[in-house]
């Protein structure tokens, strides 16, 4: 953006004397958000995406264990939000592979994303000499309070992941919690819409507050964004979890037609862009407004690979599984567990390497293999 700057003379010239330029200039000048004082910050926009742009390395979480051994005989009950969200399901059917490759039971409750059959799950694992429950990606403990509590009660410790942020409150119900700071994935998404749009956004945000990250992801994306780019301007949209495939379309629609200056949408979880994607069509708008969101589910970044998504920012699905799982051998095995969050790097997928992630993408794809070699040889398989 190029700033418009008046010496004091200029400002105070009548009108008379002013030309017909210089009078223009000074009209545009004096409009709200103008000049330079509104300016993006496009060089701190541009190191965030940096940071976040370089393939991920690894380091230990911890000292090296002899998992195959400790974990011998015994079994975790994993539970997922709902097994019909394909992120969940990327993280449920990587942990079962390496549950498999260590040598011990994991069974993944599968179900519709409704709290009555997360508690047949919870029931299931005390009825059936489980050692653990494991509540994946969002669904937070203090929800299941009578259930969780009669877990442990029967001897079962309790895991979540992938849940909450790292400001949220963690509850005593969990034996290990990890989060995500999503906060940062605010951060690198409103970064990227300032970069991309020169700092004049008009943002669509689609979330859903039963979601508990949901808010302290909204709201970091927010300040972020008026702190890169004070005229921009982001609009948040809630959509239950339950409701994404019949709300979010009509949502999307309604906003982009009571308002035609809206020039990006970001769906908090990108498997909400699946839902997405017809708003804009119906409305014209798909060639003019690109969709941004985090996850990095497999059937998004094909989407980047056909030019219907613009970016996403990646978490290796398998990352976040060997992540989650090292916490758990670790507290199951009797030793000391020293993770506070999920250990998994934010990695931006966008036209320029989504193909890394293959074709189809895959949900271990495209991160390199560094946290494959380093888990095996950590808990002493290699």
């Amino acid at each position: 953006m190029t700033s418009l700057r008046f010496t004091s003379s200029q400002m105070r010239a009548p009108a008379a004397r002013r030309t017909p330029l210089a009078a223009a200039l000074l009209s545009v000048a004096l409009l709200p958000g103008a000049g330079f004082a509104q300016e993006a910050d496009l060089a701190a926009a541009e190191a965030i995406i940096a940071e976040h742009s370089v393939m991920p390395s690894f380091a230990p979480p911890g000292p090296a264990f002899d998992a195959k051994t400790c974990m011998a005989g015994k079994k975790i009950l994993t539970i997922p939000t709902s097994s019909a969200i394909p992120f969940n399901a990327g993280i449920t059917d990587s942990m079962e592979a390496v549950a498999e490759e260590v040598g011990f039971e994991l069974r993944v409750w599968q179900n519709q994303g409704q709290p009555t059959q997360w508690v047949q799950g919870i029931e299931y694992a005390i009825q059936n000499g489980y050692d653990a429950v494991d509540l994946v990606a969002g669904i937070v403990p203090d929800g299941l309070a009578p259930q969780l509590t009669a877990a442990r009660e029967a001897g079962l410790k309790v895991f979540a992941t992938h849940h909450l942020d790292v400001t949220n409150d963690r509850s005593p119900l969990a034996d290990v919690e990890l989060p995500v700071s999503f906060t940062r994935v605010g951060e690198i998404m409103a970064a990227w819409v300032v970069k991309q749009t020169g700092g004049a956004a008009n943002v669509l945000v689609i979330g859903s507050d039963d979601v508990m990250p949901s808010q302290p992801y909204w709201k970091s994306f927010e300040a972020t964004l008026a702190k890169l780019a004070p005229g921009a301007k982001a609009t948040y949209v809630n959509v239950p979890v339950a409701d994404w495939a019949t709300k979010i379309q009509t949502s999307a629609q309604s906003a982009l037609t009571q308002d035609p200056s809206i020039n990006f949408i970001v769906p908090l979880y990108d498997s909400m862009s699946q839902f997405v994607l017809p708003a804009l069509a119906i409305t014209g708008r798909k060639a003019d407004v690109p969709i941004a969101s985090f996850n990095g589910t497999p059937f998004i970044i094909d989407m980047i690979q056909n030019g219907d998504v613009q970016m996403d920012v990646g978490e290796s699905l398998g990352w976040i599984a060997r992540s989650s799982l090292d916490a758990y051998m670790r507290t199951l095995c009797g030793l000391e567990n020293t993770q506070t969050e999920l250990y998994v790097p934010f990695y931006i997928f966008d036209a320029n390497n989504a193909a890394t992630a293959g074709t189809p993408a895959d949900f271990d794809q495209g991160y390199g293999d560094a946290h494959v070699g380093g888990y095996r040889k950590l808990w002493g398989l290699e």
